[in-house]
């Protein structure tokens, strides 16, 4: 795991493999020149030197005083001048240093041919030995000419260390070497923040991957550019949502088709039920019907019977409920304006509103649009949810109404809020109280909502619970403004 080779591993590698032989080469480049720099200037102060010592020794050379000369070219001889060789005009030795009295493979010959110019000059690298131990040296001579004058007197030879010149080379080599260090390290970090900046956002993407294939949808990773990597994370988060919006058309599918199936086969159920119960139940109102209807009961058994009827009475509006909610109804659309069945919805239950001095407080966008709708469901719908809000509200309660226009990328809905300021709905139960027979109340049959959901879903609308501000329940209606195929 350790040498496990990952992509900032491999990145590193490649800008390191690029980087050390681009700088060894650049440095090298460098020193060389250096070097070449530093031995051309050897030369030039070398040439400039030999002819201020033939200038110094012209009159000497001239009158053959070799005893001046050595007692001039004796005086300049140092670690730097390590020798200096006078030859006449025949290329024969004059006078030496004492330096190389010893060196025959120095004094003995000149290097200069027999024809010469003014400007003429021998250059020769040699190794010298001094005082045990092995010194490089450049050799120069140059001609000597009296002022005026095209005939050459002699010639002058010197002999210049190279140590101090290799010794300044050998320190910016030293100087390269870690400035080539310091480049390789800076590469190598620059390297390794560039390789994390480039490989953190792939190892998110495929941790996202592996979450992705796990069935978890919602989740998102965070982009930071706008390059390829930046582009590649925004197609990562856009295909999230696509598969979680797929995946909750998909459950919402299968809900559907679940629904359906329960409701044929309740709908089978109920069928066969109503037809068990009516018959009887017809042959017992009309017998109840007749002994009202006679005047040989008392008012105690008139009570008895009244009550039987109401109790009959019950029994055909659950069945009738049971059998409208299990059957598949065809809607008769038509463009109606959502603020008129709701005013409509609404009139049906002024009175019961009045009675328990309920405010209803409507705010409504100016403009909204028609929709599809089939008035009489959508009208069963809404006295449906504003009868359960005037029901769980208390005396001087209060209920409002949102109608608003909103817009998505499936296109324009009208959205409508109906919050009542009641006892609300509990959150484990939010979900439930859109199923069949489900209900809190002591009386009823469950199948209120139920049925709105029905309605409101063969409109392609939906409906849901959303958490209120200040207590009470709040449902919100969403219906397209166009017809959806």
């Amino acid at each position: 795991m350790l040498f496990r080779r990952t992509l900032a591993r491999r990145f590193m590698t490649s800008v390191l493999l690029l980087l050390v032989p681009l700088l060894g080469a650049i440095l090298m480049v460098i020193e060389k020149r250096e070097a070449d720099s530093s031995f051309e200037e050897t030369k030039e102060r070398g040439m400039l030197l030999c002819q201020n010592i033939a200038n110094l020794n012209l009159d000497p050379l001239f009158f053959y005083d070799l005893e001046a000369i050595r007692s001039n070219i004796e005086d300049l001889v140092d670690d730097r001048l390590l020798y200096i060789v006078f030859y006449d005009r025949f290329n024969a030795p004059l006078v030496n240093s004492e330096s190389v009295s010893r060196q025959e493979d120095i004094t003995c010959c000149s290097r200069l041919p027999a024809a010469v110019t003014p400007d003429s000059a021998s250059f020769a690298r040699l190794r010298l030995d001094v005082g045990g131990r092995t010194v490089r040296v450049l050799e120069i001579e140059r001609p000597v000419f009296a002022r005026g004058s095209t005939t050459r007197w002699g010639s002058v030879k010197i002999g210049l260390s190279l140590e101090e010149m290799h010794d300044a080379i050998r320190r910016t080599r030293v100087v390269l070497l870690l400035i080539g260090l310091g480049g390789v390290l800076l590469g190598a970090v620059g390297a390794a923040v560039l390789a994390g900046r480039l490989s953190r956002p792939i190892k998110e993407l495929a941790k996202g991957t592996v979450r992705i294939s796990r069935g978890d949808f919602s989740h998102r990773i965070a982009v930071r550019s706008h390059d390829e990597i930046g582009e590649l994370g925004r197609s990562f988060n856009k295909m999230s949502r696509q598969l979680q919006e797929t995946q909750r058309e998909k459950e919402e599918a299968n809900r559907k088709l679940i629904q359906a199936e329960k409701l044929a086969s309740i709908g089978r159920i109920a069928a066969t039920i109503a037809h068990e119960i009516r018959n009887p139940l017809t042959s017992v109102k009309l017998n109840i019907q007749r002994l009202a209807q006679s005047d040989r009961q008392d008012e105690v058994e008139r009570e008895h019977l009244a009550l039987s009827q109401e109790g009959i009475a019950q029994i055909e509006k659950f069945i009738k409920g049971f059998l409208n909610y299990t059957r598949v109804t065809e809607l008769n659309l038509n463009r109606f304006s959502i603020e008129q069945i709701l005013d409509e919805s609404l009139k049906t239950l002024r009175e019961a509103f009045e009675q328990k001095n309920v405010t209803v407080v409507r705010r409504t966008e100016p403009g909204l649009p028609e929709v599809p709708a089939d008035g009489d469901k959508l009208r069963e719908v809404f006295t449906n949810i504003l009868r359960n809000a005037l029901e769980a509200v208390g005396e001087n309660g209060r209920v409002e109404l949102d109608l608003e226009r909103v817009e998505d990328e499936a296109g324009t809905w009208i959205r409508i809020r109906i919050a009542d300021n009641g006892c609300g709905i509990p959150p484990e139960i939010e979900e439930t109280i859109f199923e069949p027979f489900f209900t809190t109340k002591p009386t009823g049959a469950g199948l209120g909502l139920p049925n709105a959901r029905k309605i409101l879903e063969q409109h392609r609308g939906f409906i849901r619970t959303v958490k209120p501000r200040n207590g009470g329940a709040v449902l919100e209606i969403t219906l397209p403004v166009k017809e959806v195929s």
